[in-house]
């Protein structure tokens, strides 16, 4: 089979996921089931995988999915504990007073509480949660779906506490083949993961210093009263000053700490730090800018849901340090589970672990409940429960608005992760072809040679606007990326890292994404209206993401262990 039919058979896959989602509209819920079934069917009649072998990847993937629905839930139900403890309604108080400038209320809210949101939460909780506020304090429904959809940027590769990392391209890679060829090089997986990790924060941090500036001009040019560009430039300093202080930490906890807590710490530091600045008055400029009058705009920027700030709890708020102490304790948890080895060895004493499922096969999985995200944030909701002096029938309510939403995601994850898993289990099979990511590498390798750094972002952009999802962007494309960097003996972690970083930028086109945070405003229909605007900011993160990866390539020489 020639190297052209390889790789358009391996691409199938997600060219027929990119068709029946885009192309014919189809619901997640019933094109990735068939998406499955193409690629199990592609397995075993093109690459002639055993069934055994594809039915051990699927119960890989299972077993997976299962890691990840526990994430999802343990970050949706402190949410939703929070919402009926009446601490988000007092988090959203908070921003209210600190200037009548609608271009700091963006940086603020946006930016900064929103990245921070994404950073203990992710999949779209972000949007959900600044768009209604931002609607609430007198901003056009449009305004703050387009805004809320720039937040699923810089801080989403890190979101849900680093699960686009640590189950995106852990399980998007070849983690048993890389392990042993890192082995033989002397170092480890772990430190692997982390030059991905580091690499990632570094480059989010040096385009994602813009985005804040790029979001109060996206909105002074599309919905201000003179449609002006330049009266969102006149915030610059403060705007610069935002951006610096997000991703200065974000970039030093993400080199450091690891992958779950750059998003989550950078928006608790940016929080402390801007908001403290906005209330002296610090670098901001001495005129306020606002929208013109709510009868003045157009219909198209209006929802239909009237919303409220106190809409989220009719319960009395409780007070400031209460509403943002279980998020800092969820910060210091993972912190001290990750950093305190004693800690560290007690969360993974309980594990669930499978090797060579059903028989010999070398496929394995397992995962540890309470060293996961979803364990720590789950033991917080415990002590939230006392803290806020809940009553058992408010975390009941939680508890199951939760659980409905992660089984919402399960579904499709439920096909989506085992497909992957085929793929990239696919090397092993009666015709001693490579697996199918490593045959489209090759592929892309020869047709774009050593310019294919420059579009890498846009390949993962390409997969998340797909998908909906960072996570599974990086796990449908890490070992195609890895792959071609192979291929191009170039390192193979910054390959993956301009993937990751792509994905995330993806997140601000992602229908998905865009439909979720119009529906928590009552804007429907509108979604290409969203699509136009936010495609700006996308192409700048993916373009100027491209120019890095090339010049930390080909002029400063980055490399890897493996090269």
């Amino acid at each position: 089979m020639s190297i052209e039919l390889q790789a358009l058979l391996a691409a199938t896959p997600i060219l027929l996921a990119a068709i029946l989602l885009l192309g014919l509209n189809w619901s997640a819920r019933i094109a990735m089931p068939v998406v499955y079934t193409a690629t199990a069917a592609i397995a075993l009649f093109a690459w002639e995988m055993s069934l055994t072998r594809i039915f051990a990847s699927t119960l890989q993937g299972l077993l997976i999915t299962l890691s990840v629905l526990w994430i999802i839930f343990g970050a949706i139900l402190l949410l939703n504990t929070l919402k009926y403890s009446g601490a988000i309604t007092r988090i959203r108080a908070g921003f209210s007073n600190i200037s009548p400038d609608r271009r700091v209320q963006v940086i603020i809210i946006a930016w900064l509480f929103g990245s921070f949101i994404e950073g203990a939460s992710g999949f779209g909780t972000p949007a959900a949660i600044a768009a209604p506020l931002l609607v609430a304090i007198g901003f056009p429904a449009m305004a703050a779906v387009v805004i809320g959809m720039m937040i699923q940027s810089t801080p989403v590769s890190f979101g849900a506490v680093g699960t686009p990392i640590i189950i995106g391209v852990q399980n998007g890679l070849d983690k048993a083949g890389l392990s042993e060829q890192l082995a033989a090089a002397g170092s480890s997986w772990e430190q692997f993961l982390q030059l991905i990790t580091s690499e990632v924060a570094i480059i989010h941090g040096l385009v994602g210093i813009l985005i804040p500036l790029f979001m109060v001009m996206m909105m002074t040019r599309f919905f201000g009263r003179n449609r002006s560009w330049t009266e969102g430039l006149s915030i610059l300093p403060f705007a610069l000053f935002a951006g610096l202080a997000f991703t200065l930490p974000y970039m030093a906890t993400g080199i450091f700490l690891g992958p779950e807590f750059p998003s989550l710490l950078g928006g608790l530091i940016g929080l402390a730090i801007v908001t403290t600045a906005a209330r002296h008055n610090f670098l901001l400029p001495k005129d306020h800018w606002d929208f013109a009058p709510a009868e003045e705009w157009p219909v198209s920027w209006v929802g239909k849901l009237e919303m409220k700030v106190d809409q989220l709890s009719e319960k009395s708020p409780v007070s400031a340090p209460l509403a943002w102490a279980p998020y800092v304790l969820v910060a210091l948890l993972l912190v001290a589970t990750r950093v305190s080895p004693e800690l560290k060895s007690l969360v993974k004493s309980v594990s669930l672990s499978f090797s060579n499922l059903l028989g010999e096969t070398g496929v394995s999985a397992g995962f540890a409940p309470l060293y996961l995200p979803g364990g720590i944030m789950a033991f917080v909701v415990l002590l939230t429960f006392f803290l806020h002096r809940m009553k058992f029938s408010e975390l009941k309510t939680a508890i199951s608005e939760s659980g409905q939403t992660a089984l919402t995601a399960g579904f499709v994850l439920v096909f989506t992760i085992p497909m992957v898993r085929i793929l990239i289990n696919s090397g092993v099979n009666a015709q001693d072809l490579a697996s199918m990511p490593v045959a489209m590498a090759e592929y892309v390798a020869q047709l774009f040679g050593n310019a294919y750094p420059m579009f890498a972002a846009a390949i993962g952009a390409l997969g998340a606007f797909i998908a909906g999802s960072n996570t599974v962007s990086n796990m449908m494309l890490s070992q195609f990326q890895y792959g071609v960097a192979e291929n191009l003996a170039v390192s193979g972690a910054m390959l993956v890292a301009l993937q990751a970083v792509g994905a995330a930028a993806g997140n601000m086109i992602a229908i998905h994404n865009v439909v979720a945070a119009s529906a928590t405003v009552g804007l429907f229909g509108r979604e290409g209206e969203v699509l136009r605007k936010t495609i700006l900011p996308t192409l700048y993160y993916i373009t100027l993401t491209g120019l890095l990866g090339m010049a930390a390539l080909y002029l400063m020489g980055i490399s890897d262990p493996l090269v």
